[in-house]
């Protein structure tokens, strides 16, 4: 949608929208049919005597600087329509180095060379040092940004080193885009908001001026994932299902999430020292909230079903032996996303919406026969 013009008392209006921004973008309309790009500056205040009253009175100190760059106010033809949208891009990238040059000459050369870095190695050092459980999703967040700049033509210039000014809205915006295009659901939410954190860190410590993901998101259709879930006619076929060169251990453990709304990371990490065989209950700490909720603790009770599936450890002095022993989380999902579909079942399920199905449909023991068949 185009933007709308609020043409001012002077016959101009302002292009750029980020209240931050200086100088800001802005077109005078002339009277040729054409629109006069010109750059605003804001220097803060200064001490001016009034001619009235003879007093020091505070006034803005501003600046115009008409750039020599020219937009068709009606475009009529494909070729006019191109050159304006040329000419545009051309006075934004003018607007932000002007910015740049403002900002460094407001701050100083310290920040200025402390901000002379390539972001992909600030990014690399980021995770080396972090130490979360979310990780394996700051990792995946800096792949992406890398495909996105190989990917794009726009962009592939920066795949290799990109300083941080040079991380725009607009190139954020693509970005986001191109998440969209390559997940689905939550997956490209989640990626965005480790990018965001890392951008938001760097801001903090002084290595960007400005946050270039300020007023973007990625918003999910929250009543698509909810139709996504598997009905217990489903869960019981997806049972059925095998194939060659399965990994049993990703079946069972993908199984006891539907049945006990476990999450990965929770599931990866249980032992057989978690379960209390006499009294036919599983206890355990929530990894997303160990540490941080009293209420991190959970008491699931089992059936006959789920020990069976649990199975028994190696030996009786292996307690701390994992129940589920299972590869990453990228490889569970792929493995999932097979079984699904030799199953026949033409939905979009991933690991985490187990934890949303929970079902309650009894899993009995006769059940489980086709997990070893």
């Amino acid at each position: 949608m185009a933007q709308k013009k609020e043409i001012r008392n002077d016959n101009t209006y302002l292009i750029s929208q980020d209240t931050t921004d200086n100088p800001k973008l802005g077109a005078k309309i002339l009277s040729d049919g054409r629109e006069s790009l010109f750059l605003d500056y804001y220097f803060g205040y200064t001490k001016v005597e009034s001619k009235k009253t003879g007093k020091q009175v505070a006034k803005k100190d501003r600046k115009r600087e008409f750039m020599k760059l020219y937009l068709w106010q009606a475009p009529r033809t494909p070729q006019e329509r191109q050159q304006n949208k040329e000419t545009l891009e051309l006075a934004k990238k003018i607007r932000f180095e002007r910015g740049q040059e403002l900002l460094e000459s407001v701050e100083g050369y310290r920040l200025k060379k402390k901000r002379d870095i390539n972001f992909l190695d600030y990014f690399q050092a980021y995770i080396d040092k972090y130490t979360k459980k979310d990780i394996r999703m700051v990792e995946i967040a800096f792949k992406r940004f890398i495909d996105f700049l190989n990917d794009t033509p726009e962009y592939n210039k920066y795949a290799k080193s990109i300083r941080p000014e040079q991380i725009t809205k607009d190139m954020v915006e693509a970005f986001t885009e191109y998440l969209q295009s390559r997940s689905k659901g939550e997956g490209a939410k989640s990626i965005y908001a480790r990018f965001k954190k890392v951008i938001k860190y760097a801001v903090e410590h002084d290595a960007m001026l400005k946050n270039p993901c300020t007023g973007i998101t990625i918003k999910v259709d929250d009543q698509q994932l909810r139709k996504e879930v598997l009905s217990p006619e489903e869960i019981q076929q997806l049972i059925a299902t095998h194939y060659e060169r399965e990994n049993p251990n990703i079946r069972r453990a993908f199984i006891f999430c539907l049945y006990c709304g476990l999450r990965y990371c929770d599931v990866k990490d249980l032992t057989f020292a978690n379960v209390d065989f006499s009294n036919k209950l599983l206890k355990f700490e929530q990894n997303k909230t160990k540490g941080h909720s009293a209420s991190s603790g959970v008491v699931i009770p089992l059936n006959d079903g789920l020990l069976k599936l649990i199975g028994r450890p190696s030996s009786s002095d292996k307690r701390d032996e994992l129940i589920f022993p299972l590869p990453s989380y990228e490889m569970c999902l792929k493995t999932l996303k097979r079984w699904v579909k030799r199953a026949e079942i033409n939905k979009h399920i991933s690991w985490h919406l187990a934890r949303h199905i929970n079902s309650s449909y009894p899993l009995k023991t006769k059940n489980l026969q086709r997990l070893s068949a």
